[in-house]
């Protein structure tokens, strides 16, 4: 299995979609297992409590492009934030998942300049296009980075590995 960061096997097709590890953060019980089966296998079920981390993939067709999400679905429960961070690791994005009626995020998402959206696994509200928002901006900083490396630019890895290293098929 493929896995962010490296780049496809020799003999893969250039179809082959882009991967991306996303992880899913929050506290416990706010509904992160909830949204990536909705979002997965288009199903909710009352879930309960992730038990460390939980994985799932999915194949996302943006019309001319594609890419395969790895999700990794951590555990909110605070005897698990020990061993959480290693999940991080290698992650090329990261979606903070909490429960509205706590806390409202979208001010804090502005002043860091994120994506900020409202879903509900429940009743199935804007759970795609959180996703799509998220793959479209990846291919985006993808497209970007491949240009200034086509350029001679030199460029910030931020997930440790060196910049020129490759962690996408072409498209």
């Amino acid at each position: 299995m493929a896995q962010a960061g490296q780049v496809p096997s020799p003999g893969a097709g250039l179809d082959q979609p882009c991967v991306f590890k996303l992880v899913l953060l929050g506290s416990g019980s706010v509904g992160k297992s909830s949204l990536a089966l909705r979002y997965v296998k288009n199903d909710f079920k009352s879930i309960l409590p992730t038990v460390g981390c939980a994985f799932f993939t999915k194949v996302v067709d943006l019309g001319s492009k594609s890419l395969k999400f790895e999700i990794w679905d951590t555990a909110g429960q605070e005897k698990y934030h020990s061993i959480c961070h290693l999940y991080f690791r290698g992650a090329n994005a990261a979606l903070l998942v909490y429960d509205i009626t706590r806390k409202e995020g979208k001010e804090f998402a502005e002043s860091k300049r994120l994506l900020f959206m409202e879903a509900s696994a429940k009743l199935n509200h804007q759970v795609t296009e959180v996703f799509n928002a998220v793959a479209w901006e990846l291919l985006q900083r993808e497209e970007k980075k491949e240009g200034r490396q086509q350029r001679g630019d030199a460029g910030l890895a931020l997930n440790g590995a060196s910049a020129g290293q490759a962690r996408c098929c072409p498209h």
